[in-house]
């Protein structure tokens, strides 16, 4: 081969080598390099992401209305003081992360539009290999890194989950599902039916309410609503106090986390309280006479599934405006004009949005190998829900199903930057998750408690979740008032972690 080709590819390929690679450049792929910079700055590192831009799903999904279903004070970022309204739209979100892409300089180091199909462990390299495909060219590129972040989420972005309805096939009109949400669509003056009763439904309710001619919340069962205004008296009032602005966010994200910790403790030791309090606040803006039960009024434990917060009422204004109406009812069938229910009546419909939640993936749906050995990491034991049995080098950032997600994102990029300068300090190479003997008796528990939180997609996919055990530091409790205190003070040679 002609030598300059030879130093060419040579140095092309040392330009694809990092110590550290960050899957995602979403909320929690920035939050790693933030830490990644400020905790380990000797660190190369680069972020690569499959879609064109930043922002994962906040860039993605495209439906109408779409905006946080958590207080911003949290999903916001400990280090970058957010100013707005607490429930913030996806554009607002977005401007928020180019401003802490540009004010830390991670913009450079990721890489859009690179598709990972496979991750290869050698341990006799100590080197992760990805198999990565340059979507814009289809050019087929190796990139190599000695730890590797996994912060591409939870579900899989190209598809949501779509149950097979009886008759879908008859239906004239158009079917959608929001994450696949067309950009041109028409909807003005048809008449829309939304099924779903999740954040989703709404989120895309009151924003269609308006222009469609009629629109129907379609629900099998009810889902808990927190509906208030949408404003953070506390943040306004240190405001007109001229208190600086990192205060009034330290201030702020520690009033939501204690009121949060407050609802959670109820949602198990004064549930029925908690269930009348928030039927009540429903009540209210629907109006006295609006029949909240059956349609608003779940039959689980508050907090089973995630409470969705209403900014300023909207989808209960919008019912009550006579803008959207909410059916609870079994879907029959499809029919040629709508959908028939269980009930026999039938529902008329130009548009059916299906809001019936996503798919689940582990690992963003990449193939793993370990010394070429394919990983099931269903059968992989978590560590602290960060690490992964017999796994090394590797952690995934699996965020709060009720707190806000970045909250643990901070947890675990304290403790794998922790972990890194941990290994350079041992001079280890590797680090690979294992347990003890005397955790070989430990039972088998699901990934997350479905006693816990028990959501659909959750429940659709346990099976290819991790599992976890009953004492640390295998267990995943889901809990941030017990994690803030755990994963900082986490012992790192406790035995569970193999230095090599």
């Amino acid at each position: 081969m002609d030598v300059a080709v030879d130093t060419r590819q040579e140095n092309a390929s040392m330009a694809r080598h990092f110590d550290v690679l960050i899957v995602g450049a979403g909320i929690s792929g920035i939050d790693a390099a933030y830490h990644l910079q400020k905790n380990c700055g000797g660190k190369t590192f680069a972020l690569l992401d499959t879609q064109e831009t930043f922002g994962g799903t906040w860039s993605t999904h495209k439906y109408p209305g779409i905006r946080s279903d958590s207080d911003l004070n949290t999903f916001g970022y400990k280090w970058k003081p957010w100013t707005g309204v607490p429930i913030a739209t996806a554009a607002e979100i977005l401007k928020y992360l180019g401003e802490c892409l540009d004010e830390q300089d991670i913009r450079q180091h990721i890489r859009f539009s690179h598709e990972i199909k496979a991750a290869s462990w050698s341990s006799e390299e100590a080197l992760w290999t990805l198999d990565v495909v340059h979507k814009d060219t289809g050019e087929r590129l190796a990139f190599t890194c000695n730890f590797l972040w996994m912060c591409q989420g939870y579900y899989r972005h190209s598809e949501g989950y779509m149950p097979d309805f009886p008759g879908m096939e008859d239906f004239t009109g158009e079917i959608i599902h929001p994450q696949t949400w067309p950009e041109d669509l028409d909807y003005k003056g048809k008449n829309i039916v939304v099924i779903g009763s999740g954040a989703t439904a709404a989120t895309i309710i009151p924003a269609m309410a308006k222009d469609c001619g009629h629109i129907t919340m379609l629900q099998r069962s009810p889902t808990y609503f927190s509906a208030r205004a949408n404003r953070d008296e506390l943040a306004e009032t240190l405001r007109e106090l001229d208190i600086p602005e990192e205060w009034i966010h330290e201030i702020a994200r520690r009033k939501v986390l204690h009121d949060q910790k407050v609802i959670t403790r109820r949602s198990f030791d004064d549930a029925d309280a908690l269930r009348k309090e928030l039927i009540d606040g429903a009540q209210a803006y629907l109006g006295k006479d609006f029949p909240v039960d059956p349609h608003f009024s779940p039959t689980y434990r508050p907090w089973r599934q995630r409470l969705a917060f209403v900014p300023d009422g909207d989808l209960f204004r919008a019912i009550r405006k006579g803008q959207a109406s909410v059916v609870t009812d079994q879907i029959e069938t499809f029919t040629k004009n709508g959908i028939l229910l269980k009930s026999g009546k039938e529902i008329a419909a130009d548009i059916i949005i299906t809001a019936t939640g996503f798919n689940m993936c582990v690992m963003g749906d990449v193939a793993f190998t370990v010394d070429g050995k394919p990983v099931d990491f269903s059968k992989c034991w978590a560590h602290r829900g960060i690490l992964f049995s017999g796994i090394p080098n590797m952690a995934w950032v699996f965020g709060y199903l009720r707190t806000s997600w970045t909250m643990r994102s901070d947890l675990i990029a304290g403790f794998v930057t922790r972990l890194l300068n941990h290994m350079d300090e041992r001079a280890a190479k590797i680090v690979t998750p294992q347990l003890r003997h005397s955790d070989k008796d430990m039972p088998e528990l699901p990934f997350v408690d479905p006693e816990n939180f028990n959501a659909g997609y959750l429940a659709r996919s346990l099976d290819i979740m991790p599992k976890q055990g009953d004492r640390q530091p295998w267990i995943f409790s889901q809990d941030y008032y017990a994690e803030k205190d755990e994963i900082p003070a986490a012992d790192l040679e406790d035995g569970t972690l193999i230095y090599e």
